[in-house]
């Protein structure tokens, strides 16, 4: 019966070719079939059945067509269709209705048309059309086929699904054999976790990764506010790794992560930054800055290293931080579980400016909800031309007024004021103890009470009555079981001292310089920070402020007593030796 099939179409071939006829159809190939001159012909594709055949002058050009279960084969590929147009001397068919060519390599082709020449092994496949292989099944309209590339091809909008991602895209070059996919347009990944946006990504379907090129999103489909955005990156399908290369943001928990090269892990909720590295939280109205940061998002927290700085803004004098390592976190209040409170920690070298206040220490732990400042390692803090040290320092401030309200000094307290701040005399009030507190008034050290073992030296004016003009008059040194300090502009007054009190007063003329200084007494002008851009260094090493000393009454006084007591040996009889 083939035999007989084949014989009928080999006469039939030669009986119609013998027929001079003006065809009605001439094929226009689409230039996706274009081939270079000379280029030699391909083998021949060939009919497997067919249950109906005819040829006739007047339609597709006088070539041959088939209808009823028709199959053709080329090199491994079948073709079948309701209808099929040979187009014998160009290896060329066309076929019509329920369409599909099915390869060798598992893959599967359907639509509603499609053309396929066998020299060049291009196929063009249009209406409805459908790719399948095991792994995906990809919807288009129109899609271009290269059996020697193994590569299909489309431009006109589709949808590429596998077990659990669906892609859209406005174009894309599906590699059969290495299972790359090339998408470019407006693209889209629907996941059931996430969605993937962007303009041109490749994915490898055997590895299930994507490499980004050009503006890209990945947003979490339970928290749309997370999302990550890059412009070259790749991203791990299946263990939801991120690795993000150019100008890229990781949006999670309110905050945004920036750097030059950045990692994130979606499960775990881990990431890391290198190069310029920016953490900005703009619900704290607070951004950390350095060479290297890790993020925890189910921790709500953050670490900055190589020269991090941290700079909270306020609408009135931010303030500024740095240290050697910084930490950021969240936690729920322990009274609303509903809110969270905001921590900044500094470690090794912590630094903080603010216009009214400066600080250093060893490490340093802020709550920022409630304003509250934990100061470890040899704490020293700067107001105006007053210093306060100790071995642990609590610092307070009004986070609505932004005004520090006091400090807490807790063992070897000693608070430290220029007598007078107009002039470089080396005058100080003094006061110290076991415990001190220390309150401001809009930013300025207005008192201070110290508790256990308290004690002061302070300098006493008073006004001229002819000249009005406020004169120095002497020396109080001060010991108390607990002392009230108040500050003013250029004085220190005691206005409490209770328990064991003890109070001289010497006029300047009967004190020595010795002292009128504490034994410890710190005063430090070379490490304070003058600056914002302080924070970043050991110590500014300015140069010290040199004052001097005004010891003329009490030299005069001494000189005095010293001529009085010479006029006085000089009075007594001399012994004469006989």
């Amino acid at each position: 019966m083939k035999n007989f099939f084949a014989l009928f179409l080999l006469i039939g071939f030669n009986v119609f070719a013998q027929i001079t006829t003006q065809p009605k159809d001439v094929l226009v190939k689409d230039p996706y079939f274009n081939t270079a001159q000379n280029q030699p012909q391909g083998e021949k594709v060939r009919l497997i059945h067919s249950d109906f055949f005819q040829k006739t002058p007047d339609k597709y050009g006088g070539n041959p067509f088939f209808s009823g279960n028709v199959q053709f084969e080329h090199q491994g590929s079948l073709l079948s269709a309701d209808e099929v147009i040979f187009y014998e001397s160009q290896n060329f068919v066309k076929a019509i209705g329920n369409v599909k060519l099915q390869n060798a390599d598992g893959s599967v082709i359907t639509s509603g048309e499609m053309e396929y020449d066998g020299n060049t092994q291009k196929g063009i496949a249009k209406k409805n059309v459908v790719l399948t292989d095991p792994t995906q099944t990809i919807k288009t309209e129109t899609m271009y086929y290269d059996r020697v590339s193994n590569t299909a091809y489309f431009n006109t909008g589709g949808t590429i699904s596998d077990a659990t991602n669906t892609m859209y895209t406005k174009s894309a070059t599906y590699d059969l054999s290495t299972k790359m996919i090339d998408f470019t347009g407006n693209v889209k990944i629907n996941n059931p976790d996430y969605t993937v946006e962007g303009t041109n990504i490749k994915q490898n379907q055997n590895t299930n990764t994507a490499d980004f090129f050009g503006p890209t999103t990945i947003t979490n489909k339970k928290n749309p506010a997370n999302l990550i955005y890059t412009e070259r990156g790749s991203y791990n399908m299946n263990s939801k790794e991120v690795y993000l290369k150019k100008n890229s943001r990781i949006h999670y928990n309110g905050k945004i992560l920036t750097g030059d090269d950045m990692y994130f892990n979606q499960i775990t909720g881990f990431g890391k930054a290198k190069g310029n590295v920016t953490l900005r939280d703009p619900k704290e109205n607070r951004y950390m800055k350095g060479g290297y940061g890790e993020i925890y998002e189910k921790k709500d927290s953050a670490m900055m290293t190589e020269k991090p700085y941290a700079v909270k803004i306020l609408e009135k004098d931010s303030m500024y931080f740095s240290a050697q390592k910084l930490i950021s976190y969240q936690k729920p209040d322990e009274k609303d579980p509903l809110k969270k409170k905001s921590f900044l920690r500094a470690y090794r070298k912590a630094r903080m400016f603010k216009s009214n206040i400066q600080i250093r220490a060893d490490s340093l732990s802020f709550n920022e909800t409630d304003g509250i400042m934990h100061l470890f390692g040899s704490p020293i803090a700067w107001s105006g031309e007053k210093q306060v040290t100790g071995d642990k320092i609590e610092a307070y401030f009004d986070t609505e007024k932004e005004f520090i309200d006091s400090l807490k000094v807790i063992g070897n307290a000693f608070a430290i004021s220029k007598a007078d701040s107009l002039n470089l005399k080396d005058e100080f009030n003094q006061v110290k103890g076991k415990l001190m507190t220390v309150y401001y008034d809009k930013n300025e050290i207005k008192l201070a009470k110290v508790i256990g073992n308290a004690q002061a030296i302070t300098y006493a004016d008073d006004q001229n009555e002819k000249t009005k003009e406020v004169e120095r008059i002497g020396v109080a040194l001060s010991t108390c079981g607990t002392i009230e300090a108040e500050f003013e502009d250029r004085k220190v007054q005691i206005i409490s001292c209770n328990i064991g009190a003890n109070t001289d007063v010497y006029p300047m003329s009967k004190i020595s310089r010795e002292k009128r200084f504490f034994p410890d007494f710190n005063w430090n002008t070379r490490d304070r920070l003058r600056k914002w851009q302080d924070i970043f260094i050991d110590t500014p090493q300015y140069e010290e402020i040199k004052y001097e000393s005004d010891d003329k009454l009490y030299d005069a006084a001494q000189k005095a007593i010293n001529d009085a007591k010479a006029k006085e040996e000089a009075k007594k009889p001399k012994r004469v030796r006989k």
